[in-house]
């Protein structure tokens, strides 16, 4: 088969992965030179601890066995297999983390309720204060900025794969075909429409109104070198109130009990913190739904997530050198990990893994490929 992949992000590199791996042509189509959306601008963390149960986590849990083996092939990704701690400090959190512990898919998360010692022995840099930790071992991390870029020389170097960047799809010319903006057209036997958070244009015309997905953005930021090993990724307890897995009467207790701090409240924060292997962590992050999106960042969020942080590894944090913001497309359906339909013969539109496209794209791709045969 020939298959078009409309998209360089995560999401779109993948469904070339899979294709060209089943022994497919790919030609990949990108508007920018190269991918530089959310797919860029993220943690690059495999996060399957939160995970809704059930299909959500299923595939969660899919895409880091997924991301583990192409890892193992294509060591530019970065891949580790770190884990995840989030310090806890006051009862009403530690009950969160029990009821996380006591889940019937506790095992498969790798949840395990551990003393601040064994947080500090599973993780040397937090030398803070807190009095234990949940620890989730299938948590990994993968590096977002250089992923893509690693995955598509592998790609380039199968003979079946070919990389048009600086192209904009504009219409659907026929059966599996499209033309781009220099009025070239392609023709396969499928076409994936992969764009991430640009749900205008084409996508608009082909998916018409109503379609279940929001646009999100978010703040982050990159420090130097820490100067030491952040062995495993850091959430704090804040995080509990943005993933479905902590959902409950305990998360309901822990929001009525002990609310946010009103910056974090303000702008729907949690803390993730990951290490990138040059040794700078990477920060956020907050969450906006409305639109129109301020085009501007602002400097409170950096503040608390600044102060959270050297509560946690007991010093103060390196120089912040980059800041910046993100937007990335979520789907509303309830229970779905991600939009996927046939919006045109031949055509499939893809969109919407939110927060979750980081870690499960592998997996959202290699159904994609199932459900069409490849």
């Amino acid at each position: 088969m020939k298959v078009i992949v409309v998209g360089a992000g995560v999401v779109g590199t993948m469904h070339a992965w899979h294709a060209v791996n089943r022994g497919h042509e790919v030609v990949q189509i990108e508007r920018e030179s190269e991918a530089r959306g959310a797919s860029l601008r993220n943690f690059g963390q495999i996060w399957v601890s939160g995970r809704a149960g059930g299909e959500e986590l299923d595939t969660a849990l899919r895409a880091r066995e997924l991301w583990e083996g192409i890892g193992a092939e294509v060591p530019g990704l970065g891949f580790r297999p770190c884990g995840s701690l989030t310090p806890l400090r006051t009862g009403l959190e530690v009950a969160v983390a029990e009821a996380a512990v006591a889940r019937d898919d506790a095992a498969a998360r790798g949840y395990k309720l551990v003393t601040a010692d064994e947080a500090r022995a599973l993780n040397p840099a937090l030398r803070g204060t807190f009095g234990s930790a949940l620890w989730c071992e299938r948590d990994a991390a993968v590096e977002p900025r250089t992923a893509q870029l690693a995955l598509k020389q592998a790609l380039l170097a199968s003979g079946r794969y070919a990389y048009l960047g600086g192209r904009e799809v504009r219409e659907v010319v026929g059966a599996a075909s499209v033309r781009d903006d220099h009025g070239d057209v392609h023709t396969g036997d499928a076409v994936i429409l992969a764009t991430g958070a640009w749900l205008g244009g084409l996508v608009r015309e082909l998916a018409g109104p109503g379609l279940p997905v929001r646009r999100v953005r978010l703040q982050m930021m990159q420090t130097d070198p820490l100067g030491e090993r952040l062995t495993t990724s850091v959430a704090d307890a804040d995080s509990f109130r943005y993933y479905p897995a902590y959902g409950g009467p305990a998360l309901d207790a822990l929001n009525d009990g002990q609310p946010q701090a009103p910056t974090a409240s303000a702008h729907r924060m949690q803390l993730l913190m990951v290490q990138r292997l040059d040794g700078g962590l990477t920060i956020g992050d907050t969450h906006e739904y409305e639109h129109p999106f301020p085009f501007d960042t602002v400097e409170e969020p950096y503040e608390h997530l600044t102060g959270v942080v050297e509560s946690f590894l007991g010093r103060p944090l390196p120089r912040i050198r980059h800041r910046w913001a993100g937007v990335y497309a979520q789907c509303t359906d309830p229970g779905r990990v991600v939009h996927r339909r046939q919006v045109a013969d031949g055509v499939w539109l893809v969109t919407g893994p939110g927060g979750r496209g980081m870690t499960c794209s592998p997996a959202i791709a290699e159904q994609t490929a199932d459900e069409l045969g490849w």
